[in-house]
Formats: C-alpha cells, sequence, structure tokens
C-alpha cells in the first residue's frame, strides 16, 4: 500500500529523493574534515610556579592540595602531574572521550578555587593557569635564524622566542579552527639579577632583604592630577602627574636602594651584584636541523576542516614572513595534513571505482539502459544523503565513515535490483509496467524492509560501545546503517516509481539508445548469457 502511493506520485517521489540529496550535498561542503574521528580523550591543564622551590616542596605545598581537590571531578577518566626542580607544576587532566571541554573546564576551575586558599601566597600572587588542552596538533611553524657563510645565526633563541609570542602567535590563533597556538622553546624576557654571595655576607643582606626592596621599589604608582577640583578659584590649570613606576632598563634596577647604613651611605643593587635583560628560563632549548629555533603547535578544533585550517595557517604565516627581519625565516616542522589528504584521496577513488563496477555489473546483467539506470539513481540518493544525517550526528568526513560509504555502495543498489528485476520479471509475463510495479512491491516489499532491518540491526548496536573503542567505529557503523535505512526507503519510493514510467512493454517498439545499445554491447550480452 505504500509503495502503491509512491507509483500513483512518481513526481513525489521524485522531489523526496532530490530532497535528499541536496541536503547531503549541501551537508558535505560543511562537514569537518580529519584523518581520524576523534578518539583521543579530552585533556585540561593546570600550570603554575613557586620560584626557587625544589621538587618536593612543589609537590607537598602545591601539588597534593590541588589534587585532592581535582581527584574525582566529573568525567574523569585519570590526572597526571609533574614538578620539577625550577618550581614548575603541571597537572594533566583526562576526561572521558566525548566530553565537552569548555564543560571539563569549568568543572576543574570550580575544584581549582576549593585549593587556592591552601596554596603558597607567591603562587597565587603568580596565578595558576588553566587551558583546555585539544589533544589534535595539526602542525607546527618552525621560526629559526640560519647560518650564513659559516657565520653565527643573527638572531637567538631568546630573540626569536619573543618575535614569535609578540608577533605570530596570537595572528595564528585568530585564524578559523584553531583552538590554542603554543609556543615551544619560549624564552620571555626578563630583568635577570646576579647577586653576588661574599658581598651580601659582608653587608649582613639576605636575598630576601633584595627582594623586597624591588617589590618596594618596582612598583605602577598612581600619583592623580594637580588642580583637581575641588580647588581654590581662579584655578586656571589641571596637569595629570606622570612619574617613574615600574622600572624597564638594567641601569633603572642597578640604582634601587637595599639598604641605608646609619652614616648615610645607600647601599644598591649595582653594589651587591649585576642586572642584565635576558631569558627568563633558560633550562629549554629548542633546535630544528641543528639550527636555534622556537616551534609553535598549532591546535585544531574538534570541528574544524583540517585541510582548510591548514591552508589558512599556511597563508597566515607566509603573509606574516613578508615582515620577517633579514635573517630570519619560517619552515613547516609538521604537518599531518599531506597524509590526510592523501588517504582521503585514495578512498574517494575506491568510492569512485565501486560506483563505476557496480555500473558495469547491473548492466550486464539487466541489459538494458533502462533497468540500469534505476539502481544507478539509488546509489547517488543514499550515499549523498548519509552525508546529511552525518552533519546532524556531528561526524566528520574521515577515513573511517568514507570506507562505510565504500562498502554501503554495494549494499544500497541491492535493493533497487531487487525492485528492478521483479517488475521486470511481471512484464516478460504479458503485464504492463505500470500493474507489474503494484504486483512486484506486493511482492518484494516485505523482504525489501526485512533486509534493511536486518542490515541495521548489524550496524547500529556499535553506536553503543563505550571509550576508544566505541568512539572508533561508531560512524563507520552509522554510516553504513544510515546508507541502509535511505536505500530502503528509496527502494520503496522511488524505484518503483521510476520502473513503472521507464520500464517498457514486452512487444514495444524499441528506442535509439536501446538500438546504439545492442549494437556495440550486444555480442557482450549474448556471450554472456551464453556462458551464465
Amino acid at each position: 500500500m505504500f509503495s502503491r502511493f509512491f507509483i500513483d506520485r512518481p513526481i513525489f517521489a521524485a522531489v523526496l529523493s532530490i530532497v535528499i540529496t541536496l541536503a547531503g550535498a549541501i551537508a558535505a561542503f560543511n562537514l569537518p574534515l580529519a584523518q581520524y574521528p576523534p578518539v583521543t580523550p579530552p585533556t585540561v591543564q593546570f600550570d603554575c610556579n613557586y620560584p626557587g622551590a625544589s621538587a618536593q616542596v612543589v609537590a607537598q605545598t602545591v601539588a597534593a592540595p590541588i589534587e585532592q581537590q581535582v581527584n574525582g571531578v566529573e568525567n574523569m577518566l585519570y590526572m597526571s602531574s609533574q614538578c620539577t626542580s625550577d618550581g614548575s607544576y603541571t597537572l594533566t587532566v583526562t576526561f572521558k572521550t566525548g566530553m565537552n571541554l569548555n564543560l571539563a573546564q569549568v568543572l576543574v576551575q570550580n575544584r581549582l578555587a576549593l585549593a587556592m586558599p591552601q596554596l603558597p601566597a607567591v603562587v597565587r600572587q603568580a596565578g595558576v593557569t588553566t587551558r583546555k588542552r585539544s589533544p589534535d596538533i595539526l602542525m607546527t611553524v618552525s621560526l629559526s635564524s640560519p647560518s650564513i657563510d659559516g657565520r653565527p645565526p643573527k638572531y637567538d633563541q631568546l630573540h626569536l622566542s619573543n618575535y614569535a609570542l609578540m608577533n605570530i602567535r596570537d595572528e595564528i590563533s585568530r585564524v578559523p579552527g584553531i583552538s590554542e597556538v603554543i609556543v615551544f622553546g619560549q624564552r620571555d624576557y626578563s630583568m635577570r639579577i646576579w647577586l653576588d654571595p661574599d658581598k651580601l655576607a659582608v653587608r649582613l643582606l639576605a636575598v630576601s632583604d633584595v627582594i623586597d626592596a624591588i617589590r618596594e621599589q618596582n612598583v605602577a604608582i598612581a600619583p592623580g592630577q594637580m588642580g583637581q577640583p575641588p580647588t581654590v578659584h581662579g584655578q586656571p590649570l589641571q596637569v595629570p602627574l606622570s612619574v617613574l613606576g615600574r622600572l624597564g632598563e638594567p641601569e633603572e634596577f642597578a640604582e634601587i636602594i637595599v639598604r641605608r647604613t646609619p652614616d648615610g651611605r645607600k647601599i644598591r643593587i649595582r653594589d651587591l651584584g649585576r642586572v642584565e635583560l635576558s631569558a627568563k628560563s633558560h633550562d629549554v632549548s629548542n633546535r630544528f636541523d641543528g639550527k636555534p629555533t622556537v616551534g609553535l603547535a598549532v591546535f585544531q578544533l574538534a570541528d574544524a576542516n583540517a585541510l582548510e585550517t591548514a591552508d589558512l595557517v599556511k597563508a597566515k604565516v607566509e603573509e606574516l614572513a613578508a615582515d620577517f627581519p633579514e635573517g630570519m625565516l619560517y619552515e613547516i616542522g609538521y604537518d599531518t595534513t599531506p597524509f590526510i589528504r592523501e588517504s582521503i584521496q585514495e578512498v574517494v577513488k575506491a568510492l569512485r571505482d565501486a560506483i563505476i563496477l557496480v555500473a558495469i555489473v547491473v548492466l550486464i546483467f539487466l541489459q538494458g539502459w533502462r533497468a540500469a539506470i534505476i539502481p544507478l539513481i539509488a546509489v547517488p540518493v543514499a550515499i549523498i544523503g548519509t552525508f546529511g544525517v552525518m552533519a546532524v550526528a556531528g561526524f566528520s568526513i574521515n577515513n573511517l565513515t568514507l570506507f562505510g560509504l565504500v562498502l554501503a555502495i554495494g549494499i544500497v543498489v541491492d535493493d533497487a535490483i531487487v525492485v528492478v528485476e521483479s517488475v521486470e520479471h511481471h512484464i516478460e509475463h504479458g503485464m504492463p509496467p505500470r500493474a507489474a510495479a503494484f504486483k512486484a512491491m506486493d511482492e518484494v516489499s516485505g523482504p525489501v524492509i526485512a533486509v534493511g532491518l536486518v542490515l541495521s540491526a548489524v550496524f547500529i548496536p556499535c553506536a553503543f560501545l563505550s571509550g576508544i573503542v566505541g568512539q572508533f567505529f561508531r560512524q563507520f557503523a552509522l554510516t553504513i546503517a544510515v546508507s541502509t535505512i535511505i536505500s530502503t526507503f528509496n527502494s520503496l519510493t522511488l524505484s518503483p516509481a521510476l520502473a513503472a514510467l521507464l520500464l517498457r512493454p514486452r512487444n514495444a517498439k524499441r528506442d535509439v539508445i536501446t538500438w546504439i545499445l545492442d549494437m556495440l554491447l550486444g555480442w557482450l550480452f549474448r556471450s554472456f548469457n551464453a556462458g551464465f
């Protein structure tokens, strides 16, 4: 009864298939492109620093209170931490696959707020950095200064790091599809004060005295204004005051007064050591092909198109390179997109070859363009329409979903072939095409629906697998299941309607295309029939 409705209304059946195909075609151009589904668990990372503390002290005073509060946060799989001898502490919290990173960051920050009062004042003052970390590195951009004619590089790692931080990182971060850009080998400019222990001891001073003097005298000052109302009547001027607040030059830091002696002499930092503008940390050194370098690791968003995003990043870096100073260049040190591009192209070729093979098999067995064109129409409707469901489900175009579509080609064409063969069978027994379509659908509607349900029952349970394995195979299985369901619907609507319109009665006059096909391939059909 269901199929009879569409046989009587072939235009309505065609419109439904066109809508399915258009929805899939539009979605295909907007789906994210990746090598594999997102199977790596999302992570949230903490970073803080306790200057001067050993790894043991950091573990006892920083790591312990933070981890006691963060432990057991919702949907957490595990967490790992690292305390180093330079006072740095890093905690990485790994969540279940599919967890929303924004929600994960909020949950962790709420737990961190409970631990903040227990942390040392120095750590709270410096702040604890919380980042949602995408596990997928798209590419790395290496900034280096090559050696020319045996001369040393013009720029060291400190200069390269600050140039990348100030002029490149923020520009790349604004590229659509980028979640984060991390600078490997980062060395921030810092004012380093080297104190002589002997000079401190002679003057009965400690390092803490120098630190206190710097904190007191290197501050931002808001001096206000002169002549600001309310004033004496007739005050003609109102002048904002500007004074030296935070210091910016090594010479200015060297003049900081640490102590005044009873006889009126001033002990300054330059009397206790030396001051230089240098790197904040010297414990990280990056090299690329033997050259000092700074690497920018580019992380993509989970729903971003990897190929399109990588092209935008390369275009942006090429644009920025036009303003590089002489003696500085960039290289793409690591790039995942060539392999993604090649693997996707190979699967697309397999998709093309599968469609061609199906077309040849259908034509040889049905031996008529009218009968062959009906199953071949079912293939693009089911395959392209699947992209629309993939967009709704949040899938990406990757090796697994494309592989599922390759396998689905042989499945989706079967239902249409069953319908066409059944209609042809009744036409050979003298029935007109429309009556043959009615009779055929009464016979094969049940089997077509049963086949669709059985195949769906095989693949749909994969959607309920948990963990990384479930995430890995879910998109593959559901892609096949969706294409099968669309094919079943198509075989109950469009295929019988087209069969009633296109197929000819048994003794009908041959059309031009049929005559040409017999002239070109008649020998092949006769040989195949004899051999079969």
